[in-house]
């Protein structure tokens, strides 16, 4: 089988000679603090090895709980906020039909994503979508106290027992959450879901290949079997005892710390010529930026989607401030084949394109934008994958996450924790007087009273 490849010769060439060569030192004692267990956020490295330590077993169990929820439902809803939804989607997203939720064919469930907001106009929407219809829920949450996802699974529990009764609810409503405490296990017990463990050890961001990831993926009807396989394989190609020159994650987490400590890249671009990876850049971002964004430091990660974006972005990359480097996702086969027609009147001069293939001309809008880019001043890393399909995609997500621990602690930084999350959960619960937080709703209104 191929594998993904990486072509740094674009942003290597904005380092002086044996930059990235320079930090294999520092990688490499980075890989044997992720390895050993010695780096800071030790006690979340559950991902590390988790591919290779899925078993068959498991991965059936969660297959088997996947078809009880197709066969008995029309639409899903996957009820999770950041972690707990975007590898989920990412990966449907991906490898979903673009139209799916038009297309619907009666085979797949439709599956939906909720408790990721507090839009009332979004969640009036969807449970007016959901009446009538056999629905089930998949409820996504450690804790089961996130405000957006408790909220939003609050009213899909009652309509879902609502429309089809409690007994029948309880067969199609699934928790995803802690093994023993929480909320949502305290609620699952009682009322006798279905339940899967969010192991202690992952967080929510490197949590794709756990339940929280597998169980949606297996209801919208993919191989959840080939993407742990790609993730196992990347596990390997990536492992400590490959050398650095050989080790794409290791080059990657060199070459993106020399952009920004030796160059000045502030900010890294996520470009995708593939609009099905819109969501995969959304799951990306939150990786890096979670992980790397603290103690005043951390690479900005912002994505794109090319071609659409360079009509709205291009301007900016091109000439902007020179703060940025982009890392493209290029995906070498697409999974159908369309030819451009010819026109007898060819009011629009695209004749000299009948016949080429539509991904000709996206593959050379491609190259030509790389080429102007980095004549523009932009490094450019290129990400090249053989196809999108299961096992592609699950070595993507092992390469970002290996790559992300790598890169973080290189930083400097604890790549597993997310202190700066909390403050802002801190003032909405105090300013809609959440019990407990009484001293805190005291001093925001006195100071909200004072700027006024």
């Amino acid at each position: 089988m191929k594998t993904i490849s990486l072509d740094i010769t674009k942003a290597a060439q904005f380092l002086a000679d044996g930059a990235v060569k320079a930090y294999e030192p520092k990688v490499n004692e980075a890989r044997k603090a992720l390895e050993e267990g010695t780096c800071p956020g030790n006690d979340f490295l559950g991902w590390l090895h988790l591919p290779s330590s899925i078993t068959p077993d498991f991965l059936q169990e969660i297959q088997d709980c996947a078809n009880t929820l197709r066969a008995n439902c029309e639409a899903i809803v996957v009820a999770g906020i950041g972690g707990s939804y975007l590898g989920a989607r990412a990966v449907i997203e991906a490898l979903g039909n673009s139209f799916g939720w038009l297309v619907a064919d009666g085979k797949n469930p439709v599956i939906l994503f909720a408790g990721n907001n507090i839009g009332e106009d979004y969640l009036t929407e969807l449970t007016t979508y959901l009446k009538g219809k056999k629905f089930g829920v998949i409820n996504i949450s450690k804790s089961g106290t996130t405000t957006e996802t408790a909220l939003t699974f609050r009213l899909l529990k009652k309509q879902c027992e609502d429309q089809r009764g409690k007994d029948e609810a309880r067969k199609v409503i699934v928790a995803v959450t802690d093994a023993t405490k929480g909320a949502a296990r305290a609620a699952a017990t009682k009322e006798g879901y279905k339940t899967f463990v969010i192991p202690d050890n992952v967080g929510g961001r490197f949590s794709v290949l756990t339940p929280v990831g597998l169980l949606p993926i297996a209801c919208a009807g993919f191989d959840i079997t080939k993407l742990v396989g790609g993730a196992a394989d990347m596990e390997k190609a990536c492992a400590i005892s490959v050398p650095f020159g050989q080790n794409p994650a290791a080059i990657y987490a060199a070459v993106r710390n020399a952009l920004y400590a030796e160059a000045g890249k502030k900010i890294e671009i996520m470009v995708n010529y593939q609009p099905k990876l819109h969501y995969f850049s959304e799951w990306w971002k939150q990786l890096y930026g979670e992980s790397e964004g603290k103690d005043g430091k951390g690479i900005f990660p912002a994505s794109c989607d090319f071609t659409t974006d360079l009509h709205s972005m291009g301007q900016w990359i091109q000439q902007g401030e020179r703060t940025i480097y982009e890392t493209v996702i290029s995906v070498e086969e697409p999974n159908y084949k369309l030819l451009f027609p010819s026109d007898e009147e060819n009011l629009d001069g695209l004749n000299f394109l009948a016949g080429k293939r539509v991904d000709e001309v996206n593959k050379m809008a491609e190259l030509g934008t790389r080429l102007a880019h980095v004549d523009g001043g932009v490094p450019n890393i290129r990400i090249s994958v053989p196809t999108l399909d299961e096992y592609y995609i699950g070595q993507l997500i092992y390469f970002f996450e290996i790559a992300c621990g790598i890169s973080g602690n290189v930083l400097g930084v604890n790549p597993f924790n997310q202190p700066g999350v909390e403050a802002y959960k801190k003032n909405m619960f105090a300013l809609l007087d959440k019990p407990g937080y009484e001293a805190d709703s005291k001093a925001i209104k006195e100071r909200l009273a004072k700027e006024a």
